[in-house]
């Protein structure tokens, strides 16, 4: 009887990644005070927390953790966003400038989620100076468009753009008015609305810089502007 040998040949092509995340935003009864501080008892009702993840190796920046926390009622998207941070930076002082470079913390918001060609990107830095833009083709960011009526405040511990001591991390909070979104969206999100997201953070001082985020891109090098991987937003009561 002759001998039967099976041969499995295997092609692997690339890295197997983990499927796109989700988060349950939860409503609200009263509006969140935006001081920058991320208390438990105003954020409490929310789930818990996203905490970010670093998937390039390429960069030499310190892998610092970052948490973040939404919540919804009828009037406003509430984001808070907690850093740490041993080393505070940030230049930029003028709305729409390009506060990515500094400590940053962002939201990209798709209200569409059965399209990809254009969302919604909000970036703040840690003074709470913010750049706001509808992104097109994730690659084209139209700076013209101007939200309106968003609330940002920072909290830090630690000092500011001195370089010389050891800092411990500082907190933000947005709330950001759902007519903003009304170009694409004509009302706010519903129970059971379900939007993609991403939320990311940009950390540290040239030439030792780092990204982290809460939804892998996929991009074989540290950019955050791909719709295609967002992850989920689904809103609850």
């Amino acid at each position: 009887m002759k001998k039967i040998v099976f041969i499995v040949l295997c092609v692997f092509a690339g890295t197997v990644r983990a499927q796109e995340p989700s988060y349950e935003v939860h409503r609200v009864a009263t509006p969140i005070v935006i001081d920058g501080v991320v208390s438990a008892e105003e954020w409490g009702a929310a789930s818990p927390a996203i905490e970010y993840i670093f998937p390039w190796d390429s960069q030499t920046g310190a892998k610092q953790i970052t948490r973040a926390r939404l919540l919804w009622d009828d009037t406003n998207l509430y984001v808070a966003y907690e850093c740490e941070d041993t080393d505070i930076y940030a230049q930029y002082l003028e709305r729409d400038d390009w506060v990515y470079r500094d400590d940053t913390v962002e939201i990209f918001l798709n209200v569409v989620p059965s399209q990809i060609d254009a969302y919604y990107g909000l970036e703040m830095n840690v003074r709470g100076v913010f750049m706001d833009y509808l992104c097109t083709s994730s690659q084209y960011y139209h700076k013209p468009y101007q939200f309106q009526g968003v609330r940002i405040c920072s909290h830090i511990d630690g000092t500011l753009n001195m370089r010389g001591d050891t800092d411990t991390g500082w907190s933000l909070e947005a709330a950001i008015p759902w007519a903003n979104f009304s170009t694409m969206s004509r009302k706010g999100p519903e129970v059971g609305t379900v939007y993609t997201a991403n939320l990311t953070r940009w950390d540290g001082v040239d030439p030792d810089r780092r990204l982290s985020v809460w939804s892998d891109s996929q991009l074989d090098w540290p950019h955050p502007h791909a719709p295609e991987h967002f992850g989920e937003l689904i809103f609850v009561e």
